[in-house]
């Protein structure tokens, strides 16, 4: 059933792609991956999730009455429950397909590039959690405009957060397209309109209540299923990690390097941009910080934190052990070989790595049941981002923008529905656009404009009296503009999309040059800002301060 060779590889310039779109999805080479065979496992488990959370949904609408509850599940999630939400909103297919058939093909480099993505959680834990929960209301523009002039950083903060949300959509979305064309035997269109229908019930109607549960749900049979897989492999090496690690080094093309760091030392440039847009990036994602607001209070947004992260660390090192085990079990077996043997030893691996493993030591239906956890995955992750979407152009534009404060509720919600079908629609036709394009790009930008223009402005907010909002702006705006900027002018844009010979921006990662400029920028507006409003802006930080700190007036903010 899965035996067809794929022609798509991994290649260096796909490790933006790792956590943010099956690395099966991300180049001109997609075109040769073929429609398997009807996967009736993977098909007939995916309808049984997608009833249960369908079931979920209508539960979760009769609870979605007022604002609150539609952004933030009206404050009510415990911090274990919000902790394994947040893991399902973080780790996407791409943790389970992309990371394993890294860990395959370049051992101990791969987990390293893991790390990047989890240094970003203790940032959350120990510098943002608590002030976020105490200051923020829906979204987290609610705590860069606290003492700002509202009108004009809402904007900014609702600009890049879309900017954010609509490049990891369509990279999800096109994702989705290839996963379900390869997993499912279905038409990439046809995937596309189920994940985009699917995704636009549970927000709309299921608002945070819904789209929490489903995160959930998929956290959860994203950790059986990785699990699994894992235990019935490494039983076959006894459970003894030194005899999986000497005969994988024995068979692999790296031998004795398999476990010793390599490929990310060779442009340290690029490496150290991209895990500053990582472990920054994730501390600016606007889906990822609105689960701030979901929880009770302070104290269950750290305890969230800390459930979270303890989930994608186990989740990664459950990855590591099937990477390596692959290696020995899949690799060995003409059956599954993808990357090919040469002389005995592994040369390469696909981007089905951890499906065929699956297959291997749990026959078709621990084959299928991954299957349907990967898309499962993916349908769970774009309901996340269409609810911080939709939050960002009803609650920050709408209500506060343009109606100045003064929009009733339920108009509001009515917009953020709107505004979800609308984005719906719109990844839909992105997919579609983008169905034959490198998108590696679309997600270095999503990780690049969250580290260079939410980031700064955020932390900045909450700990630098200096802070004016001419500061804020013009520092958020050259986050996300440099961004942007020297991710086209990179290998990634205008190279391989635009076909010109040569990049004019030589790195592939941007953090490490637009997150200083933003952090800079913000810094010597603000100093030279000595207008009236500035100094009012400053005066305000201490009744800021004292909410952070204790939470007054929290309570009340998310009850209304």
């Amino acid at each position: 059933m899965m035996n067809t060779k794929l022609v798509s590889r991994l290649a260096p310039g796909l490790l933006a792609l790792a956590m943010s779109a099956p690395v099966l999805a991300a180049g001109p080479a997609m075109d040769a991956t073929q429609k398997q065979p009807l996967n009736l496992h993977a098909i007939a488990m995916f309808f049984v999730f997608v009833l249960l959370t369908l079931g979920i949904t209508y539960w979760a609408a009769s609870r979605t009455k007022s604002a609150s509850d539609f952004y933030t599940a009206g404050g009510g999630i415990t911090g274990f429950q919000n902790g394994l939400a947040i893991a399902g909103d973080y780790m996407s297919a791409a943790t389970l397909l992309g990371l394993t058939a890294m860990m395959y093909m370049q051992g101990v480099d791969a987990y390293i590039y893991m790390l990047s993505f989890f240094v970003g959680w203790p940032i959350i834990l120990f510098l943002m959690a608590e002030r976020l929960r105490n200051l923020g209301k829906f979204t987290f523009a609610d705590i860069t405009a606290y003492r700002l002039n509202q009108g004009k950083v809402r904007t900014m903060a609702a600009v890049s957060s879309l900017t954010v949300v609509c490049f990891y959509l369509v990279a999800q979305m096109v994702g989705a397209g290839q996963l379900i064309k390869l997993l499912f035997g279905l038409d990439y269109t046809i995937a596309l309109f189920v994940v985009g229908a699917l995704m636009m019930v549970y927000v709309t109607f299921g608002g945070m209540v819904a789209t929490t549960w489903v995160q959930i749900i998929k956290a959860c049979m994203l950790l059986i299923g990785g699990t699994t897989v894992a235990l019935l492999a490494f039983s076959q090496f006894g459970f003894s990690f030194e005899e999986l690690t000497n005969r994988a080094m024995e068979v692999h093309k790296l031998g004795q390097n398999l476990l010793n760091p390599g490929s990310l030392l060779a442009d340290p440039v690029t490496a150290i941009s991209l895990g500053l847009g990582l472990m920054f990036g994730t501390a600016g994602l606007p889906h990822i910080l609105m689960r701030f607001f979901t929880v009770t209070d302070a104290k269950e947004a750290r305890k969230s934190v800390l459930y979270a992260s303890g989930i994608v660390a186990y989740f990664f090192n459950v990855i590591a052990i099937m990477g390596l085990c692959a290696i020995l079990i899949v690799g060995q077996n003409p059956q599954f070989f993808e990357g090919g043997v040469l002389g005995g030893k592994v040369i390469g691996g696909g981007n089905m790595i951890a499906m065929h493993l699956a297959q291997a030591v749990g026959g078709n239906l621990l084959l299928g049941f991954l299957s349907a956890v990967a898309f499962a995955t993916i349908l769970a992750v774009v309901a996340g981002l269409a609810l911080a979407g939709a939050s960002a152009i009803s609650h920050d534009i709408y209500a506060r923008v343009i109606m100045k404060g003064k929009a009733n509720e339920a108009t509001e919600i009515r917009v953020s529905k709107f505004a979800t079908i609308g984005l719906g629609i719109v990844a839909v036709l992105l997919g579609m656009a983008f169905e034959k394009m490198n998108i590696a790009f679309m997600v270095a930008l999503a990780f690049g404009v969250a580290a260079s223009a939410n980031f700064p402005v955020l932390i900045l907010s909450m700990y630098w009296k200096g802070l004016t909002t001419k500061g804020a702006l013009v520092g958020g705006y050259l986050g996300l503009f440099s961004a942007v900027t020297f991710v086209v002018l990179s290998k990634s844009v205008w190279v391989d999309v635009l076909g010109f010979a040569s990049p004019i921006f030589p790195y592939t990662q941007p953090a490490l040059f637009s997150m200083p400029l933003a952090f800079l920028a913000t810094f010597l507006v603000s100093m030279l800002d000595g207008s009236t409003e500035a100094k009012a802006e400053m005066d305000a930080f201490e009744d800021q301060y004292v909410r952070a700190q204790t939470g007054v007036g929290a309570a009340t903010a998310a009850a209304h």
